[in-house]
């Protein structure tokens, strides 16, 4: 009873931070409002987050494990790229469709430098391999393999693309957002014939400046 109490309080807290991003902004809504709403004492609020940031983080890797346990079944050995990629996207769109009217606020603070909610931040690896790794298994599972020269790159090319179409969705205001569903559909089978021909020595070139930017940028 006691784990299940707690777990309530933490989800409670989440959901009412949630809410008051949405009405009043990220960068107005306290720790103290958030826990005078979501009815626990400030101190307790504190012993679960240390900050909204971390409510933010709690958010964000529990979207990443139900994006994975919802995709995991639905790739297939035998299945080309693009079939698996399309799969990844669009139930990463299925998942954060309840939060698009919060998309905005995050961005506004996870854009920033030195914010601890970027995508690309120390405090977010845990959920960045996790999507990473989502990727990596939909590469080694597809049929045709991708060219071995990308291979160990390519979960990471496909996790950037999965933030593209992340900020696409944002501010995609069709409802239930089919224009991002849409570019899914289109931009998942010509990413996947792009891979493939990146045997030939041309494309490959282009790919391997592109792998080589990214190193240089995270370097």
């Amino acid at each position: 009873m006691p784990q299940k109490k707690s777990e309530a309080t933490r989800s409670r807290l989440v959901v009412t931070a949630l809410r008051l991003f949405r009405e009043r902004g990220y960068d107005k809504t306290t720790m103290r409002t958030i826990a005078k709403e979501a009815g626990v004492s400030t101190g307790n609020a504190y012993y679960y987050f240390t900050s909204k940031d971390d409510l933010v983080q709690e958010l964000y890797q529990s979207l990443q494990d139900e994006q994975r346990t919802r995709s995991l079944p639905l790739l297939r050995d035998g299945q080309n790229l693009g079939e698996h990629l399309r799969a990844i996207l669009q139930t990463g769109v299925d998942v954060m469709g309840p939060y698009h009217d919060f998309g905005s606020n995050f961005i506004s603070v996870a854009i920033q430098p030195s914010s601890n909610l970027s995508p690309f931040s120390s405090d977010s690896a845990v959920a960045r391999a996790k999507s990473i790794a989502l990727f990596n298994q939909a590469v080694t599972t597809a049929r045709p393999q991708p060219p071995m020269a990308i291979r160990a790159d390519l979960p990471e090319l496909l996790w950037l693309v999965y933030m593209g179409v992340t900020l696409f969705w944002v501010y995609d205001r069709s409802p239930n957002q089919q224009r991002t569903r849409r570019l899914i559909d289109n931009a998942a089978p010509l990413i996947a014939k792009l891979v493939i021909l990146s045997r030939l020595p041309v494309v490959r070139k282009i790919v391997d400046d592109v792998v080589q930017l990214i190193k240089n940028a995270k370097a």
